[in-house]
């Protein structure tokens, strides 16, 4: 069986010598029963043989040997968890099906961010942006990483492969979440495929590696990317699919995203070649198009079912031959929740929250689909040919002699299988099925809204504040800083400020440290008395929501980098309490050269001290305007509207009195 041996060599960055960890002196033994994972085929330590990269090759031949005797001997169960949220059932997926590995393992996570068709304008849409519901949820990716942090793990990598260009893989990061959370929790964060950027710099993990030993398959110009092969070589590749069903394909979950994972030489750039391996449906599409433009008719229903479907099974036989090549060494699906419909437009999602976890990638896709009301389903089968799930499944299930009626289940969710479920599919062979009739989901119904950020603010005790703008006080040491540097839309500015909160009964204490400060600031006004539209130059904002009444009603103080200060009382409806005093004391520093300032502040409003009493959950917003011209306007907790606007009670965050 296979034990890890870490290598000899430079793992990451084949241009120059990197640090390596040392290799021991002999294989480890293989571990006692008492101490295997629950998965059995993943409880032994892990050896993965030969090194399949080599002058800048990926040996294909070797990988799918490797792969295809793992996968036929594996049939271990497939779990089911259920979950209040994304983030718990990312966690305890992970924690159930994770095999150990040592903790110098360099890990690979590849969510699906690419499974939609584009980013609109959700106040067009009744909310929708046209990516939530069909990307893994980042909250569980983010589960997964704690999990994996916990567990002693710090090379972590997210990548995905979406075949666009930079600026739009910037967009989709933001929008998605993931380009904050992967700095939050200091993971890499990286394109699979990139037009410029991750394949020519730095370590290049988006280099494309030619593949050998594949001319005899249905994708012999196939290439994979440098992190991939690096990961499949000596990490762990760990798949973390949407489970939702597809217009095309019927199902999208760990099969369809290895997709992901493709290049093609076929034409340049590489990375846009990905609609090759469904070659037969674009040529379908085109005669659509042409026939209607020609106003010439369409072909007849059966005969362009009979196109359809035969131009689904050329593509299943492909994305078998590519699995072959890229397979996970584990897959954790995000089902909460699950998505039927067409995976892009018409969503229905599913009753329940479930998360989806094994080694097998078409066991947990067999288990989604049925999760889906997409296994064994006749109606399908009469639209499809017979084809009573994706074709997907059933045909890499005949490559590595899978019998699907045999997988078997565990977990608190397993008892949704066994049974008939709801489902919804509509493709776009131009047929639908829908179980009951029921709406595609609005955005508002879709799921429980993510946890409020959370800032603390510690007992003063026997400590005290020296009011300087030096930070150098004890209890600042202990104060747990709240940083951030997402602007109002959640987009990472790489502007960093953090924020600690010390309290006693006769104060709230507030520190500020800003990096990359402009200070933009008209210092010829005075400061010892209250600056009205401070918020047009640079400064941080404090909302504090101390009536537990009304949540539209909340203090403002605004600070700025020199001492100036505004303060006001917001009422519902936005009527402003300009003669409202927050009894304010600040002091400040700055450190032009390195573009640092530093601001604290002592308030003393009775009705805000009234709030803090040790467990209280206190609504809090903190915000930052900085810059001249280009202006940005930073928040602590993202408000998502259209244009910068602060003033949004709903989305603040929480300050945890202790």
């Amino acid at each position: 069986m296979r034990r890890f041996v870490l290598p000899a060599l430079a793992l990451f960055g084949c241009s120059k010598a990197a640090p390596q960890d040392p290799a021991p002196a002999a294989s480890a033994p293989a571990p006692a029963a008492s101490s295997a994972d629950a998965v059995s085929a993943a409880s032994e330590l892990y050896d993965a043989g030969p090194s399949v990269i080599g002058s800048d090759k990926v040996d294909g031949a070797a990988l799918r040997k490797r792969h295809v005797e793992r996968l036929k001997q594996d049939r271990s169960p497939v779990t089911l968890l259920t979950g209040k949220s994304p983030r718990a059932l990312g966690e305890a997926i992970c924690e159930r099906v994770m095999p150990r590995r040592p903790k110098a393992t360099p890990i690979l996570l590849k969510p699906n961010l690419c499974g939609f068709d584009g980013i609109v304008d959700p106040e067009k849409r009744k909310g929708d942006d046209g990516v939530v519901g069909r990307t893994t949820d980042v909250e569980f990716t983010r589960g997964v990483v704690t999990c994996l942090k916990k567990r002693g793990h710090q090379r972590i990598t997210i990548a995905e492969g979406c075949g666009i260009s930079n600026e739009h893989w910037q967009r989709v990061v933001a929008i998605t979440g993931y380009q904050s959370m992967a700095k939050e929790e200091g993971v890499e964060l990286v394109a699979m495929d990139d037009d410029g950027v991750y394949d020519v710099e730095g370590d290049r993990p988006g280099l494309p590696l030619p593949i050998t030993g594949i001319a005899q398959s249905r994708v012999p110009t196939l290439l994979m990317p440098k992190v991939l092969a690096q990961h499949l070589d000596r990490g762990l590749f760990v798949s973390l699919p949407k489970v939702k069903a597809h217009r095309f394909s019927v199902t999208s979950m760990a099969i369809k995203g290895m997709q992901g994972t493709v290049m093609l030489s076929d034409a340049r750039p590489a990375y846009k070649q990905k609609f090759r391996t469904h070659r037969e449906l674009n040529e379908q599409i085109k005669a659509k198009k042409a026939a209607r433009a020609a106003d010439a008719g369409l072909a007849e229903p059966a005969e362009e079912r009979k196109a359809h479907v035969g131009a689904l099974m050329a593509f299943a036989e492909r994305m078998a031959d590519v699995l072959e090549i890229s397979t996970p060494d584990v897959v954790l699906a995000e089902g909460a929740p699950g998505m039927g419909g067409d995976g892009f437009w018409q969503l229905y999602p599913t009753d329940e929250r479930v998360a989806i976890g094994g080694t097998h990638p078409v066991s947990v896709d067999r288990a989604g689909a049925e999760l889906l009301g997409l296994w064994n389903n006749p109606r399908l089968a009469n639209e499809l040919g017979g084809h009573k799930t994706s074709p997907l499944i059933t045909v890499a299930a005949k490559r590595y002699g899978l019998d699907l009626n045999a997988v078997t289940f565990d977990g608190d969710a397993a008892e949704l299988l066994g049974r008939p479920r709801p489902f919804h599919f509509r493709s776009m062979a131009g047929f639908e099925l829908h179980s009951s009739p029921s709406e595609p989901w609005q955005p508002t119904r879709l799921a429980a809204p993510a946890a409020s950020p959370e800032a603390i603010a510690v007992a003063l005790g026997g400590d005290s504040v020296k009011l300087d703008g030096e930070a150098g006080d004890a209890v600042w040491s202990r104060a747990p800083a709240v940083a951030w540097d997402t602007d109002w839309s959640g987009a990472a500015t790489g502007i960093v400020t953090r924020a600690r909160f010390a309290w006693s009964s006769a104060a709230l204490y507030v520190l500020f440290e800003l990096e990359s400060a402009g200070l933009n600031v008209d210092r010829s006004r005075p400061v010892g008395e209250e600056r009205d539209k401070l918020y047009q130059e640079d400064c941080v904002e404090i909302f504090f929501g101390h009536d537990a009444t009304d949540p539209k009603h909340y203090a403002e103080i605004e600070l700025g980098p020199f001492g100036h200060w505004f303060d006001l009382d917001v009422k519902k409806g936005g009527v402003s309490d300009t003669a409202w005093s927050s009894g304010l004391t600040t002091r400040t520093t700055r450190d032009p050269s390195a573009r640092r300032a530093v601001i604290e502040a002592r308030i003393t409003a009775k009705e805000i001290l009234a709030a803090l009493r040790p467990g209280a959950r206190v609504p809090l917003g903190l915000y930052r305007m900085d810059g001249a011209g280009a202006r940005k306007y930073l928040a602590f907790s993202p408000t998502r509207t259209r244009k910068p606007n602060f003033h949004v009670p709903e989305k603040f965050g929480v300050l945890v009195v202790q």
